[in-house]
């Protein structure tokens, strides 16, 4: 074994990623509070979900506003940017791109004219028939720009939505929005908004929650509850798989623009949602701790330490160490900001193995019997690096939990997997991968005991990730990867460019 913590350690690479979040989604219908700056601070709560880019839309009741840029939320807008966006109403994003490439042009929220006036939107999700959209679009606009947002070109399937929606010249939004709902497929949560009314729709099987919330003189519609917290809202009720809502003066009015046949995202509950968020009235946090316990149990093991990769898998941590007795500590410092930054590190920097996303703390670690606990295994490189640097910083043994079943399938609604032939659950099995990262033991909870600390019934659960069973067909082009709908390359955009009318 290498010895060292210095020693290079190159599939420790700041470039590799786990699974990515689906996109964060966030409106607010309040007149007479800031609602800029209350948007800020729900995309602020939901950034977890998102990080290339951030965006908001502002109505005053005359004109839609849209500042959006690439990074973080608080990269994207200062003090002066939220002041000078005035208005009774907002949606915001903060996106990881699944379709469409992370550049400017596919930022949101999209915008575009219409007969009577704009429209705005966000999208968190993947839909899975966009050729079918397309030809739709072509039909209804055959001597429009498909992806026309303004001057820019987008190349996602928000877009194209966006498109579909703007061109019902003779209907209010909400009417062309029960008519072209139906017509999408795969995962999507909207919110969008005209100069006057805000809505929120949800597909069919709920696959990522959409909430909505209450402040004393307005309404609030996020991805996450967390985001209701922050900005001061009361928890209302979730959107309903197959529901949109219409929020202004009158209050909310909902309609059902398809039966439901629920089938929420069991990866939420693993990874992509904050501990302190709730699905389906179900606790993340005590699903989390719950599934530690479960493998406490079912993967015991002698030991001196139980420590987490931070930081989703944290309560799992916690409930293995409460389960099994085995003292609870942290072993690995992890910076928060390796991966949003747009400043990559050289060759040099990668040769010497510089420790940009974790660091062992040698004093806790050395002459220990780790069990070290994380939320899932992708390809791999992640947990072998961690098991290589905990050996160097004089590890004994170190063993490995899983608070997920093995991914051996794609996403194909919204959570950025490494591809088929990537996932190292799909060509190996539980003791080859265990061999594979140098670890001494492996352990992956069950599916069927994820499932029950999930407290959802089974088959209102999509588990196409672990099992392979997809609640939406994919069709062949949309296994094509998230970069289908380009053409070309699109140029660049200034920063921090407003659109509007």
């Amino acid at each position: 074994m290498p010895g060292g913590v210095g020693t290079s350690s190159p599939d420790l690479d700041p470039d590799e990623k786990g699974p990515q979040d689906a996109c964060g989604v966030f409106g607010v219908w309040a007149p007479g509070e800031e609602v800029a700056k209350l948007t800020y601070f729900g995309l602020y709560a939901l950034q977890h979900r998102g990080q290339e880019s951030a965006g908001i839309a502002v109505s005053n009741g005359r004109q839609i506003v849209v500042y959006k840029d690439m990074g973080l939320v608080s990269q994207v807008f200062d003090e002066a940017t939220l002041e000078s966006l005035k208005g009774h109403l907002a949606v915001g994003h903060c996106r990881y791109s699944t379709t469409g490439s992370s550049v400017w042009q596919n930022a949101q929220p999209t915008f575009r004219s219409t007969a009577t006036g704009a429209l705005a939107l966000a999208h968190n999700g993947n839909l899975t028939n966009t050729e079918e959209l397309i030809e739709l679009a072509a039909e209804r606009a055959p001597e429009s720009s498909l992806f026309a947002l303004n001057d820019a070109q987008s190349t996602s399937d928000t877009g194209l939505v966006t498109t579909l929606l703007a061109e019902f010249p003779d209907r209010k939004l909400i009417d062309a929005a029960v008519e072209v709902l139906p017509a999408l497929k795969g995962a999507f949560c909207l919110v969008f908004m005209d100069e006057n009314t805000l809505y929120a729709a949800r597909d069919p099987q709920g696959l990522h929650p959409l909430v909505l919330g209450q402040l004393d003189n307005g309404w609030v519609v996020a991805s996450e509850n967390s985001a209701l917290d922050i900005t001061g809202a009361t928890f209302v009720r979730e959107i309903e798989p197959g529901e949109i809502v219409a929020i202004g003066e009158h209050g909310v009015d909902s309609r059902r623009f398809a039966q439901p046949a629920r089938k929420g995202c069991l990866f939420e509950y693993v990874y992509l949602a904050r501990p302190d968020a709730k699905i389906a009235g179900r606790s993340v946090h005590e699903s989390r701790v719950d599934v530690g316990r479960r493998l406490a149990k079912d993967f015991p093991v002698d030991a001196d330490l139980v420590m987490p990769v931070p930081e989703s898998a944290t309560p799992a941590a916690i409930g293995y160490a409460e389960a099994s007795g085995i003292p609870y500590g942290h072993g690995l410092v992890k910076n928060s900001y390796v991966g949003r930054t747009f400043i990559q590190p050289s060759q040099t920097l990668r040769q010497l193995g510089i420790r940009l996303k974790y660091n062992p703390l040698r004093e806790v670690i050395e002459g220990k019997r780790i069990v070290m606990v994380d939320d899932s295994i992708v390809r791999g490189n992640t947990q072998r690096a961690l098991v290589r640097m905990l050996r160097e910083a004089g590890a004994q043994e170190v063993h490995v939990r899983i608070s997920s079943p093995p991914v051996k399938w794609p996403c194909f609604y919204g959570i950025d997997f490494a591809s088929a032939g990537e996932l190292i659950a799909g060509a190996m099995n539980v003791e080859e991968i265990c061999a594979s990262i140098g670890a001494d033991s492996l352990g992956y909870i069950s599916l069927e005991e994820l499932v029950e600390s999930s407290l959802q019934p089974n088959d209102q659960l999509c588990r196409a990730c672990f099992d392979g069973v997809y609640p939406v067909e994919i069709p062949e082009s949309s296994r094509s990867g998230k970069l289908r709908l380009e053409p070309r390359k699109a140029d660049a955009q200034p920063v921090g460019s407003l659109v509007g009318r």
